[in-house]
């Protein structure tokens, strides 16, 4: 076992304090870099999928928004469901619908300021046979 001195008693306790000071915010930046990640994926899925059931035949964009609204508040929360919005438009030339999905994630926590999340789903609308 190797002898200490003296003056190296508590280095141990000081060390760990340094290397804490540099991962404990490393890992939660990391932390949040994933759930800002998750919502925006949760949000296009969302999106994507109002779309898609507001193009079917018997449908509209009220729908869509609806059905976008209900996917988001069963996977995240419904507080990201709050601005949702459908609209016919032209996709690719064809008469479809978009849905558009505003939120707002928490960046630094509960209370710090927000990262702004924009996103959009396309479908084209069935047309009757």
């Amino acid at each position: 076992m190797p002898v200490r001195r003296r003056g190296e008693r508590g280095s141990a306790v000081v060390d760990f304090v340094l290397v804490l000071v540099v991962l404990v915010p490393m890992f939660l930046g990391i932390l949040q870099v994933a759930l800002v990640l998750l919502v925006r994926n949760t949000l296009a899925s969302a999106a994507s999928e109002g779309a898609r059931y507001a193009a079917t035949l018997d449908r509209g964009p009220a729908d869509g928004a609806d059905r976008a609204r209900d996917r988001i508040d069963g996977a995240i929360s419904g507080r990201f469901a709050r601005d949702v919005s459908a609209r016919p438009t032209a996709v690719d030339g064809a008469p479809g619908v978009e849905v558009t999905i505003r939120a707002v994630v928490p960046a630094l926590g509960i209370g710090g300021p927000g990262v702004a999340l924009e996103v959009t789903g396309h479908a084209v609308e069935e047309q009757p046979p």
